[in-house]
């Protein structure tokens, strides 16, 4: 079968279509014929590689999917051949005290698609039956392929995990990003506000108030911080949501008012920094870091995203044999929303 694989880490030029055998399914698998898969940063970030991540080469590249069930295994019997189905990508080892207590996402054999295993980019796939769900019958597959992976981080982030209350306000850094437009749109169907976005464009930050934005800053024309103070009379805001890591977590959180807190998925500037640990204990402030979300909170949003209430963002769609295309639109960055491939 045809997949977008590369064969060693490096850069983009390792990364090709291939051949390669169709996955075999284990008892409480399907075999998945995937209808579209959708591209993360984090896919970047895998072909790069980094110490101790040991993959099965050559590895499928795509955390998100989704398609037609094509075989399920004989353990088996809530979906059938012919389903048409999204799939959480955070895979558990189904034994440790986290998964019994169905939080998957902190396994400690912790694993995504597309990641640590193959993905979806892909023609079949092979997934745990557990971690699917079913798709209303005139729902695209590519949106539900672009949903997955955002969606139920931001969700965790903001409602699990950071508590977001209808009246906080939020600044989230970053006006393209899946996350970000994920998470725009979640704090707006929460009742939060004002919501600030920083971005790095009109263009993107006039997408950003369409999805429910109050206030913009566009980071090339003004001192966002400063912004952020003279906008908040000198308050700050109840949550910042910072994925971009060392360029900006100094400025995030002194941007928060007293008890505030920073809510992290990831750090597409660098994981390391320094920062004012008076802020910490002065302001009485909470940095809140998570990763993906457990399958219940991936039900919840993607119900909400089925049902219209929450609208994934597709920049491009491009068929499979694209793939490396797709991927240098996405290294270079002028990306408003998700890129998806077909199959």
């Amino acid at each position: 079968m045809k997949a977008l694989v590369f064969h060693e880490h490096g850069e983009l030029a390792n990364v090709g279509i291939a051949d390669v055998p169709e996955p075999t399914i284990g008892p409480d698998e399907v075999l998945l014929e995937v209808k579209a898969a959708a591209l993360n940063r984090l896919d970047l970030w895998v072909l790069a590689g980094w110490p101790g991540l040991n993959l099965k080469l050559p590895h499928i590249m795509g955390s998100d999917g989704a398609g037609v069930v094509a075989q399920v295994g004989s353990n088996v019997s809530h979906v059938s051949v012919g389903d048409r189905v999204a799939v959480n990508p955070t895979i558990g080892c189904g034994q440790c005290a986290y998964c019994q207590n169905g939080n998957t996402h902190m396994c400690d054999r912790f694993a995504i698609m597309g990641e640590h295993l193959d993905g979806f980019a892909a023609m079949y796939t092979a997934v745990p039956a557990q971690n699917l769900v079913k798709l209303p019958a005139d729902f695209p597959f590519t949106h539900a392929a672009a949903a997955s992976l955002v969606y139920v981080t931001a969700w965790h982030s903001l409602i699990t995990v950071g508590g977001l209350q209808a009246g906080e306000s939020v600044l989230i850094v970053g006006a393209g990003g899946g996350v970000n437009t994920a998470a725009i749109q979640i704090a707006k169907l929460a009742g939060a506000g004002p919501i600030y976005v920083v971005g790095s464009s009109a263009a993107k930050l006039e997408q950003a108030q369409q999805l429910g934005a109050d206030v913009l800053i566009n980071r090339h024309e003004t001192d966002w911080g400063r912004a952020i103070f003279k906008a908040t009379n000198r308050q700050g805001v109840d949550i910042v949501v910072d994925n971009v890591g060392a360029a900006t977590y100094f400025t995030s959180l002194r941007a928060l008012k007293k008890g505030g807190r920073l809510l992290t998925v990831g750090n597409t500037s660098g994981p390391k920094f320094e920062f004012d640990n008076r802020l910490m204990f002065a302001k009485h402030l909470r940095i809140l870091g998570s990763t993906m979300g457990p399958h219940r909170d991936y039900e919840k949003v993607m119900e909400l995203v089925f049902n219209g209430r929450l609208q994934p963002v597709i920049d491009t769609i491009y068929p499979l044999h694209e793939g490396l295309a797709a991927l240098q639109k996405l290294q270079d960055g002028d990306v408003m929303g998700k890129l998806v491939l077909t199959m």
